[in-house]
């Protein structure tokens, strides 16, 4: 499924009332080419500076809620901001980027857009915020409450040692230990052993669950 052009009129599907004027002011006064994409496993937005007479371009995944949608699309205006004060010399999330997209957390936060779960772990990270919504982990967590219900799936951390669930590509792992801050998972096919992040979130294969226990060594 390629990418779909969403006109500026149909953004307001895709993000919470009350933030659609201020985003128009700034795709229009940037002129950003705004892209909705199918759903990327590894990335929630994307952004690629203007050149060779190309506009900006932030593409954002269309199957997230919407204040997964809005927080994504901030994310990557900051990267625009940065790019037109600093060029490329600066790091992608390095702390001019925090600081742009502090601010710009900020301006929405002050509309009390978000549910109060979510004004609150954004306000813990406004002066240091994650290189992605996906490696901030609490916010992560908050955000899924807002995700549409889908049977069968539920994160790593909510699965009980020994129980078996399935990611893309149809691969099949079994639960196990918490290690630090990451589950180590067996994948049945190959019996090599996985680290996945406990917001991960997979398919619970029914009926199936709680076949023994593992025993994990070091």
């Amino acid at each position: 499924m390629p990418k779909q052009s969403v006109p500026f009129t149909e953004l307001k599907q895709y993000i919470p009332e009350g933030s659609f004027e201020d985003v128009l002011y700034y795709l229009q006064h940037y002129k950003v080419q705004l892209t909705v994409t199918r759903q990327r496993q590894t990335i929630l937005g994307d952004y690629r500076h203007a050149h060779g007479g190309l506009h900006h371009r932030i593409s954002v995944n269309g199957n997230l809620n919407k204040y997964s949608f809005l927080i994504t699309l901030l994310h990557e205006l900051a990267h625009l901001f940065t790019y037109e004060r600093y060029g490329h010399r600066v790091q992608a999330h390095g702390r001019e980027w925090k600081n742009e997209f502090g601010k710009i957390l900020v301006q929405f936060l002050a509309k009390e857009i978000f549910p109060p779960d979510i004004s609150h772990t954004l306000e813990k990270s406004v002066q240091n915020p994650a290189a992605s919504s996906c490696s901030d982990e609490k916010l992560l967590r908050v955000l899924k409450n807002y995700d549409p219900v889908k049977n069968g799936h539920v994160m790593v951390e909510q699965l009980p040692v020994g129980s078996l669930f399935r990611i893309k590509g149809n691969r099949i792992f079994k639960q196990g230990v918490k290690i630090r801050k990451r589950y180590k998972c067996l994948e049945i096919a190959t019996n090599k052993w996985y680290l996945f992040s406990g917001v991960y979130e997979v398919e619970l294969v029914s009926g199936e669950g709680n076949i023994g226990y593992l025993s994990l060594s070091q």
